[in-house]
């Protein structure tokens, strides 16, 4: 279900620019969001301009061109955007709209935005022209996700057992499918899909949420924990996960990204 277009209409003047829709809010405005069944809740947006996802176009790129244009990537995110490095998001099958509309975020973002000017992909975005961004999505997308080579010289930890009411793996499982209601945390499956693909239904803004499963635990906890900070504040969805990741402590945060970084990729 679209977010309550009446709700946000009376607080925001809105613009269209292309095909999506930019709102500019004054600083300090509350801004009320609310997710279909999933998510009631206010946030503040501190905002410049964000781009509203609720109404996005579907994504189509060329893959073939993409792979001649990701030789820069691959630097970062590994050949065929398996990357090695936990630090870097697995990009291999990853979502096309997703991977679109982030690359979209980090070439418009303002380079004093506390989030995007920390990070080496506003440099690279750039130059990307909006085919460029397409047609790389499209190639990753394409990509078939592989699990990270176990390396052998690691030391295998041994742990005496201990007695505990859940794994962490258990509570990470748990709020990814049911949340908790009594915190206010809803289940992550709602809009991430019920095998951490990406939701089943895949028009409008439910293109642009990103599967998480497999994905490295590092890259999933420090993108919850900027979204409990806020940041980034530039679209519509990331207003909805700022709600959502404020219901979150530590200790749910690292479950989640454990949990879902143990799951298969693909």
């Amino acid at each position: 279900m679209p977010l309550p277009a009446p709700i946000l209409q009376r607080l925001i003047g809105s613009a269209r620019v292309g095909r999506a829709s930019v709102h500019r809010a004054p600083i300090g405005r509350l801004a009320t969001i609310a997710a279909g069944l999933l998510l009631a809740g206010n946030v503040v947006a501190q905002s410049r301009s964000y781009i509203d996802l609720r109404y996005i176009e579907p994504v189509h790129g060329d893959a073939a061109a993409g792979e001649k244009k990701a030789t820069l990537c691959v630097a970062c995110h590994g050949a065929n955007g398996n990357s090695s490095a936990p630090i870097f998001p697995r990009l291999a099958g990853q979502r096309e709209d997703y991977l679109y509309h982030r690359l979209v975020s980090f070439k418009h973002a303002d380079p004093k935005d506390p989030y995007y000017a920390a990070s080496p992909m506003t440099a690279n975005a750039t130059a990307l022209s909006d085919a460029d961004m397409r047609d790389l999505a499209a190639y990753f997308a394409g990509q078939a996700p592989q699990a990270a080579p176990v390396d052998p010289a690691a030391p295998v930890q041994q742990t005496a057992p201990v007695q505990q009411t859940a794994t962490v793996d258990e509570v990470g499982q748990r709020l990814f499918n049911h949340g908790d209601p009594a915190r206010g945390i809803p289940p992550c499956q709602g809009c991430h899909g019920a095998d951490a693909r990406g939701p089943a239904m895949s028009v409008h803004q439910y293109a642009a949420w990103p599967a998480l499963r497999g994905q490295y635990a590092p890259y999933l906890s420090a993108r919850l924990s900027n979204f409990r900070r806020d940041q980034p504040a530039d679209t519509s969805n990331s207003f909805i996960m700022h709600g959502i990741a404020h219901t979150l402590d530590d200790a749910s945060i690292q479950a989640l990204a454990d949990w879902l970084s143990s799951l298969p990729p693909g």
